[in-house]
């Protein structure tokens, strides 16, 4: 549930029949851009309101790099972790900050909403931690002196960018802001 007054949320691909995967294409310069994209194309061919994110890390000493490219740096998260640190060696400036966005889109009424969230911190100097995933065991989120992988999901779940972007979200849906969106 997505708010306490029962906005229920379902997998897309568990709704849709086996064989029908889809895939969309995360080709947008920015966050807002290829999640608004996802939750367009999902609302369309599911027929109803869709709810898409997407994510990413950016290292102010990298010019704020990888940023939407954070998952498609290296084949896997360890190797990811390793691009990271190689480009940051040398580098005393280790702020960084993990940044959502969560779009909402409603095919039926043509609305929208739209919600970002950033979680600022620093990269460590090497990883450690078992929880979470990603950059988790190289991000110490600002106030704290871990990695969030040593912190675990209820610290995660407090100040993750996604958790800031959902609650923003969720505030919206609340006070029933949607944006209207005119197609031309």
């Amino acid at each position: 549930m997505l708010l306490p007054g029962g906005v229920n949320l379902l997998f897309g691909p568990d709704i849709l029949p086996p064989g029908h995967l889809m895939d969309v294409a995360e080709d947008s310069p920015s966050y807002a851009g290829n999640a608004m994209k996802k939750a367009f194309f999902w609302a369309l061919r599911l027929g109803m309101a869709a709810l898409a994110d997407d994510s990413g890390l950016e290292v102010r000493s990298l010019g704020w790099a990888p940023g939407v490219m954070s998952a498609r740096v290296a084949p896997d998260d360890r190797s990811r972790i390793d691009w990271l640190l190689e480009r940051l060696e040398g580098f005393a400036d280790r702020r960084a900050r993990f940044v959502a966005a969560l779009a909402l889109f409603d095919a039926g009424r043509g609305t929208w909403l739209l919600a970002e969230g950033f979680c600022p911190g620093v990269i460590s100097s090497g990883p450690s931690g078992d929880h979470g995933f990603g950059y988790d065991p190289v991000f110490v989120p600002e106030g704290y002196e871990k990695p969030l992988a040593i912190l675990g999901p209820d610290v995660k779940s407090r100040v993750s960018h996604r958790a800031i972007a959902a609650g923003a979200l969720s505030r919206m849906l609340e006070k029933g802001c949607m944006v209207e969106y005119g197609f031309v």
